[in-house]
């Protein structure tokens, strides 16, 4: 077995891991496969240096320099989505074309928590990647990101108040249907009041239509204005459509649920967050055709 070899088979071996480990970072499919083919690239250069020495953990290698690579693809991202028209959402991915470890848990897979981590500086977001979607303990993750243990878990604990995540919650499961089959039967029976009754007082709306359809172009919070929104969608697809305005299903993107709505000719894709007592806190509208390329729609 050649040298080139080995590493190009370590890396086959690790890929689906990279890519969940990418993917979690930057929400963005692409983005993650274009980080994992480089760490490819790096591997082989770095065993052509060390070729008398070798590398002691080829998966350890490979975790730091994917790590490392898409802290610095965040940060090069950061400024392109400043520009984005309009609220910036994650990529949705297809849940049957995710790979096995690639989902891991599906812990830090939703959309919703995608979006949310945002927020986190970039190692602080790599370091709630690690030890909750791998499990890793913090000294492993601290070698990676150059840090003390201690200040390790200082950065996790601290993102998972940010992003109220319960420390000693489990993984979680998928997440109850019930609740978007409903929104799909007052949906397609143009219920609006049903609809209404389901948002929480204070719930939030992000469309992400990125300029390429029509959509909201801020947040809106509210059950009210959400409300609002939603019946100015159905007015308009009445016309466009008197027979069947509004179709809508649920599909299975990033381990979880989610709600298509189909009008006008287009799709859009919605995840829903809902809280303990069932009432809707936020939704979270998927517009851009770009970004549903990889859904079966």
């Amino acid at each position: 077995m050649t040298l080139a070899v080995s590493a190009t088979a370590a890396w086959q071996s690790e890929r689906n891991r990279l890519l969940g480990i990418a993917y979690r970072m930057l929400g963005d499919f692409g983005h993650a496969e274009d980080v994992v083919s480089e760490v490819a690239i790096d591997a082989v250069r770095q065993e052509r240096k060390t070729a008398a020495s070798g590398v002691d953990s080829w998966p350890a290698w490979l975790t730091t320099v994917c790590v490392r690579r898409s802290i610095d693809r965040v940060r090069q991202l950061a400024a392109v989505r400043e520009e984005y028209t309009g609220p910036w959402l994650p990529e949705p991915v297809d849940s049957g074309q995710l790979p096995e470890e690639a989902v891991a848990n599906r812990e830090l897979l939703s959309l919703t928590l995608l979006h949310l981590a945002e927020q986190l500086a970039p190692e602080a977001r790599a370091a709630l990647v690690l030890h909750r979607a791998f499990g890793m303990p913090s000294p492993e993750i601290a070698e990676i990101l150059d840090k003390t243990p201690a200040a390790v878990r200082q950065m996790i604990s601290r993102a998972e108040r940010r992003l109220e995540i319960d420390p000693d919650a489990p993984a979680p499961r998928a997440k109850d249907r019930a609740v978007l089959e409903k929104l799909v039967q007052a949906i397609e029976q143009g219920e609006i009041d049903t609809v209404v009754a389901m948002l929480h007082r204070d719930a939030v709306l992000w469309a992400d239509g990125g300029g390429k359809v029509k959509s909201a172009m801020n947040p809106l919070f509210g059950a009210a204005r959400i409300s609002r929104f939603f019946a100015g969608i159905l007015a308009k697809a009445v016309d466009f459509d008197p027979v069947e305005p509004v179709r809508a299903w649920v599909i299975e993107i990033n381990g979880g649920a989610a709600l298509v709505l189909r009008h006008h000719g287009r799709s859009d894709v919605v995840e829903v967050d809902a809280g303990p007592d069932g009432s809707i806190r936020g939704l979270r509208q998927l517009s851009n055709p770009d970004k549903l390329t990889r859904l079966s729609l």
